[in-house]
């Protein structure tokens, strides 16, 4: 693929959730559970929210992607996610892993170890702290937030990504985007308002299994996520300012953005740059 990426080619694959609506199987944490599906929703997006035993490997089997997110963990929900790892990797379809709370204790770390042993996902998306701990860096996790800057993270994201041979997200301020063929994007996009709200960085990694779902390029679909939602929870965050409203206001303007943000205000508000 060429090195460079258009707001076009960003915007093509928006249009193609919109237009695919495909079925992303989360396994993800209760906290962020119903935020995650109406993002996805909002998104045009068909989320499942499935972790029994008796059905997770059958969901797998019928949907377009499988996100996993070890939020709030549990020995029954990590034997869920690796029955659906099996599924989704027999069958080719994209995974998509969140590490939260990767380094904050070894409970985490090991579970973190278990699924990647199971099968390397497609896309590893976190922050700083949570990258730099899968990668086997020292990191200190302070609970579920990260404790180091993006920067820091670099060097162990692109380690990381040469390990698993797919995509590594950091989300930060700006948000680093790189894979196993040395492609790396920078996001400045976003809203320091959207931290206030519980889940955004879970449904960033919703939202990027939907775009992996639709474009067979995980680098440049998680690209595409991350912009989305970037520029998504700035428009939103300037509107909620102007009507002098706070962050309460910015979970629903921020589903509003979702279905409603137009491909002229997407351009026009796009920070990217590209390099290898």
């Amino acid at each position: 693929m060429a090195n460079q990426l258009l707001p076009s080619d960003l915007w093509a694959d928006v249009q193609a959730v919109r237009a695919q609506r495909p079925l992303v199987h989360s396994i993800t944490n209760l906290v962020v559970m119903n935020f995650n599906a109406n993002v996805l929703l909002s998104m045009g997006a068909s989320p499942v929210m499935a972790h029994a035993h008796e059905e997770v490997a059958d969901m797998a089997a019928i949907a377009q992607a499988l996100v996993l997110n070890i939020g709030t963990l549990e020995p029954y929900w990590i034997k869920s996610m690796c029955q659906a790892l099996d599924v989704a990797t027999a069958r080719g379809i994209p995974t998509v892993l969140d590490p939260v709370g990767a380094g904050a204790t070894q409970y985490r770390n090991e579970s973190i170890q278990v699924l990647m042993h199971q099968a390397m996902p497609s896309v590893i998306r976190g922050n700083a702290s949570e990258i730099m701990s899968v990668a086997g860096l020292a990191a200190q996790t302070r609970g579920v937030d990260s404790s180091a800057a993006v920067a820091d993270a670099l060097q162990g994201a692109r380690d990381l990504a040469a390990r698993t041979g797919g995509v590594v997200c950091v989300s930060g301020p700006i948000d680093q985007v790189l894979d196993a063929k040395g492609r790396h994007a920078s996001l400045s996009n976003g809203h320091e308002w959207m931290t206030c709200i519980t889940g955004v960085g879970c449904s960033a990694t919703a939202l990027i299994g939907a775009f992996c779902a639709v474009q067979p390029d995980a680098w440049r679909a998680t690209v595409s996520a991350m912009a989305y939602l970037g520029v998504v929870g700035e428009v939103a965050a300037q509107g909620v300012q102007a009507r002098s409203q706070g962050v309460g206001s910015l979970q629903i303007a921020l589903l509003d953005q979702l279905q409603l943000l137009d491909e002229a205000t997407f351009t026009r508000h796009l920070k990217l740059a590209v390099s290898q």
